[in-house]
C-alpha cells in the first residue's frame, strides 16, 4: 500500500479487471487501494481504428477492480500519436 505514494501527483496507468485502460494522476488513495485520479481518460483500443479517448475527468477506481498500476512517461505518452496505434484490446479477466 505504502508503494502508491510514490506515485502521487504523477501520470498513472490503471488496468482493471475488465479490461479497460484508465491513464491520469493519481492525486490520492486509501488503505483498500482504492484510488482517485484527476485528469483520467479511458483509452478504449481497436485493431480497426486508433486509440480512442474517453475523458472521464475526476474519477475513483475501486482498489478490488485494479489489476495493475504502474507510472507513465509523461514526455514518451504526450509525444505519441495514439491515432497511429492499433491493438486488440485486453479481455475481462476470467476466473
Amino acid at each position: 500500500m505504502s508503494s502508491l505514494q510514490g506515485y502521487v501527483d504523477r501520470k498513472v496507468l490503471l488496468v482493471l479487471q475488465d479490461g479497460r485502460a484508465i491513464v491520469g494522476t493519481l492525486v490520492g488513495f486509501d488503505q483498500r487501494s482504492n484510488v482517485v485520479l484527476s485528469d483520467s481518460v479511458e483509452r478504449i483500443y481497436s485493431t480497426d481504428e486508433g486509440v480512442e479517448e474517453v475523458p472521464l475527468g475526476l474519477y475513483l477506481v475501486k482498489g478490488d477492480m485494479i489489476v495493475l498500476i504502474g507510472e507513465m512517461d509523461a514526455a514518451a505518452d504526450s509525444a505519441t500519436d495514439l491515432s497511429t496505434i492499433r491493438a486488440e484490446p485486453l479481455p475481462a479477466i476470467r476466473y
